[in-house]
């Protein structure tokens, strides 16, 4: 499983029947410190995350292991939008923070 960064969608009009109606993001992996690593997936969207949001992303046959992406030809799949991480006793990340609320 990776962090990654959500920075895009991907529209794809024409694709294997068994995909339709499945949601694909464009996902930036980070690092424990938000840094981007470089890599970058095209992800379904399991959970109903948007542009800017720091999600989990299960890759290879765990991606295939959701209620959504069961049996469906993906390879990569947000399962869960971050609230927040520490590492080493400190505080990296707050999903309120990062929203800008208190």
């Amino acid at each position: 499983m990776n962090l990654g960064k959500v920075v895009g969608t991907v529209v794809s009009t024409r694709k294997e029947s068994s995909l339709e109606g499945l949601r694909f993001m464009l996902v930036k992996v980070v690092d424990e410190t938000l840094k981007e690593t470089g890599a970058q997936l095209v992800a379904v969207d399991a959970v109903g995350s948007g542009p800017g949001e720091i999600v989990m992303v299960a890759s290879g046959s765990s991606a295939r292991q959701t209620a959504m992406t069961d049996k469906r030809p993906c390879d990569a799949v947000i399962m869960g939008i971050v609230d927040s991480w520490d590492v080493e006793g400190q505080s990296v990340y707050r999903k309120a923070d990062a929203d800008g609320a208190a």
